[in-house]
């Protein structure tokens, strides 16, 4: 919604072209899109995954949140998503941003699969700057959370210093014996389409297209690949590919569309809902 320019019903349609078993929806500290995504991916015969991209609160810098992608397991880590996310945004605003506080996922992560967020996760800053047994401690504290369901999430979109971080994350997960995981980050659908959606983050941040000093956070490679472009683009890191399609077997959220779930309002006794609103409604008229 605020970064991207890709209708659900186009990127389905393009999963199921591809014959991708399975696709993600993360939306930004919400889960604005999950029905229609739901919906359009099951009837197209490809698995939905429900998640969101989360932003972590940093005690020592509340400018400075640390991405974690958390995706839903089962019914019950959806509700904790939904808890965590509701009460981000009812208790812990700051820039007009939602943020966990690390002490929330403290209290239950069951139900939820965690991916270390890679250039804006906490482990990126450790890593670029050598700081190792930093980035350790921080990634086992990560683990302890989310024990057998955390991440080190790398990608290859031509980010500045992606490179980089990719090498040290790896490294990191192999000392550690945490599973590496390959995603990529869609912003637009075609490689074509960058410059109407860079057109598209100016309008939403208030800059002009031209404008040389405006922030570039996206490049030409965030476009919906396939998977044989994934595989080329990861050949030398196999493992990651594997593990995205373990992670897409380890989700199974069931969902009841088409139906309304209101909770049971009390009433007077001797007295229906409809008469008990309508007298409400004559009192305070």
């Amino acid at each position: 919604m605020s970064d991207g320019i890709v209708r659900i019903d186009d990127a389905v349609q393009r999963a199921d072209e591809d014959d991708m078993p399975a696709l993600a929806l993360t939306d930004s500290a919400n889960l604005f899109g999950l029905v229609k995504f739901y919906g359009a991916a099951r009837a197209a015969g490809v698995k939905p995954i429900i998640g969101a991209d989360c932003w972590i609160e940093n005690e020592a810098d509340r400018d400075k949140p640390a991405r974690l992608l958390l995706l839903c397991a089962s019914r019950l880590g959806y509700r904790t998503l939904c808890e965590l996310l509701s009460r981000a945004w009812l208790e812990n605003q700051h820039r007009a941003r939602a943020r966990i506080a690390r002490a929330w996922l403290e209290q239950s992560t069951e139900g939820l699969l965690a991916l270390s967020g890679f250039l804006d996760g906490e482990l990126a800053a450790p890593l670029l700057s050598d700081h190792g047994e930093s980035a350790e401690r921080i990634a086992r504290g990560w683990s302890e959370l989310f024990p057998g369901r955390y991440y080190i999430e790398i990608q290859r979109a031509g980010q500045a210093n992606g490179e980089a971080l990719l090498a040290r994350s790896v490294a990191l997960a192999s000392r550690l014996r945490l599973p590496v995981v390959a995603t990529h980050p869609v912003q637009f659908l075609e490689a074509r389409d960058f410059k109407a959606h860079e057109a598209r983050v100016c309008i939403a941040e208030g800059y002009l297209l031209g404008d040389q000093r405006r922030p570039r956070r996206f490049t030409p490679e965030q476009y919906f690949k396939s998977q044989e472009e994934m595989a080329r683009l990861f050949a030398d890191a196999p493992q990651a590919l594997e593990n995205s399609v373990e992670i897409a077997r380890r989700c199974n959220l069931d969902i009841e569309l088409g139906r309304t779930r209101l909770p049971a309002f009390p009433t007077p006794p001797g007295v229906t809902l409809d008469e008990h609103l309508a007298r409400e409604a004559r009192a305070h008229a």
